[in-house]
């Protein structure tokens, strides 16, 4: 070992700076291909750019279900002998279908929930200029699953077997939910993030009513969270009138806008409005919607106010249009649920939704401000005597002017069929479904920590459901 030593020690110092210089890059290469060989296979976190940049695209991979379960049920609904006999009479569709794609039911009650629809044309058709669809689910950021829950139920309650929905046995809605959920839990597409990034559409209240406890994790599209409160109202133990909600929460889901039901109305048509004060629908609810039938008592007798009552066949449709844009604001209580198609139909019809439900959820909050051109009173506030017309006739003409134009401006956002205006072209960015796909990719930061703290909780450890977020 003596010799060897000897040499190194008549290398001259110039000698050994040149070495040095020579190792500095080689160590350096060493390092990145080991860091490339050792870095994890999971996709990393957003960093700030990317949660940011305009450009990111939210990539989406396709889950694979049979045609039977979207655009098959279509095709059986267009079949059926007879219409919804809950409907006695429809309106025609003012939302023309995407181009070789069947229509979807013009029904009322169905129609209103068809965000399903649009958003899977939008990945198969002219794919949104918000996100790229991939072939490999290991490049995806999101995996959607293209079922249609809403026909799906729709099509049980309005021609299965009386009193079937609810009962698993006999049910072809649940024998439906159960093919889906175990072809999409059995794929390792699943099992990577536990369900966290898959996407379910459930527009309708009670869509997949009888597996949402199995998908739970999974970012759900909803209209808002009314669905959810019997469960979650079980399963509340607190003391206070909140419901603490295990299964939806507003950091991992989306609100989405109903589809309306109203034609649009521009704001170069917009007329003379004599009624200061409209409301149409069913007068008796449950819940929340209890202050229907309070605010009905303390508005139906005054002189410039109107409420009807009404059920959304071609009659009611009719009245509904030269309600709404006959008056300047629309009312808009909270139902069996907190929010309802009327919100939309008012936008659609520039009359200044005036909502009365203190735990409405609304569509792409963050992305618009509501208040631009909504206005919201507390129930308590509303079920004073004189309170609610004494504010809105306090309301200067100017305001209503400026609640309109901005009216005008968000009509657009909510609006499904327009994203295929050109059929060859991609959905443009102004639309309801490009805000979807936007709104999504802005909860992937969250759902990837999930993920992540997921992995690493210990075998044995049980940590409580705990969803709630206001």
């Amino acid at each position: 070992m003596a010799k060897p030593l000897a040499v190194v020690s008549k290398i001259s110092p110039a000698a050994m700076k040149q070495l040095t210089i020579l190792a500095v890059p080689i160590l350096l290469l060493l390092l990145s291909v080991s860091f490339l060989l050792l870095r994890p296979t999971s996709p990393p976190l957003f960093t700030s750019h990317e949660a940011t940049h305009p450009d990111i695209r939210l990539r989406v991979y396709v889950a694979d279900l049979p045609r039977s379960l979207n655009y098959g049920l279509l095709d059986r609904y267009w079949s059926l002998p007879a219409a919804d006999s809950r409907i006695p009479a429809t309106s025609d569709p003012d939302h023309p279908a995407p181009p070789n794609h069947p229509p979807y039911p013009d029904s009322p009650l169905i129609k209103q929930y068809s965000a399903e629809y649009w958003l899977l044309a939008s990945l198969r058709a002219a794919p949104a200029a918000a996100v790229r669809v991939v072939a490999d689910w290991r490049e995806s950021d999101v995996v959607f699953v293209p079922f249609f829950a809403t026909l799906s139920a729709e099509m049980e309650l309005g021609w299965g077997a009386k009193g079937a929905f609810r009962r698993k046995e006999g049910n072809d809605d649940y024998r439906r939910q159960r093919e889906v959920v175990d072809r999409v839990t059995a794929h390792p597409a699943w099992r990577r993030s536990g369900g966290r990034d898959h996407v379910f559409v459930l527009t309708d209240p009670v869509a997949m009513w009888h597996v949402r406890a199995e998908i739970a994790p999974a970012i759900l599209l909803v209209v808002d969270f009314g669905g959810w409160y019997r469960l979650d109202s079980k399963s509340s133990r607190n003391s206070s009138h909140m419901i603490q909600h295990t299964q939806v929460s507003l950091l991992k889901d989306v609100i989405v806008p109903y589809t309306h039901l109203l034609p649009t109305l521009s704001l170069s048509e917009n007329k003379g409005r004599p009624t200061l004060l409209y409301f149409k629908g069913a007068r008796h609810r449950h819940r929340g919607g209890l202050v229907r039938e309070k605010l009905w008592d303390l508005l139906g007798n005054e002189p410039d106010i109107v409420m009807e009552e009404g059920f959304p066949n071609a009659t009611g449709r009719e009245q509904s249009i030269k309600g709404m844009r006959s008056s300047e604001f629309c009312l808009h209580p909270a139902g069996d649920t907190p929010t309802s198609c009327r919100h939309f139909d008012a936008v659609a019809s520039l009359c200044i939704p005036v909502i009365v439900s203190d735990e409405v959820e609304l569509p792409f909050e963050g992305m618009i401000d509501y208040t631009d051109f909504s206005i919201f009173v507390s129930v308590s506030n509303a079920l004073k005597p004189g309170w609610l017309t004494n504010y809105l006739r306090n309301i200067s003409k100017q305001k209503k002017d400026e609640f309109r134009r901005n009216l005008a401006h968000v009509q657009r956002i909510f609006e499904y069929d327009t994203s295929y205006s050109s059929s060859n072209g991609p959905v443009p960015p102004d639309g309801a479904v490009s805000f979807i796909w936007k709104k999504i990719h802005q909860k992937l930061p969250m759902i990837r920590e999930a993920v992540i703290r997921e992995k690493r909780k210990p075998d044995g450890a049980s940590i409580p459901l705990r969803c709630h977020c206001t």
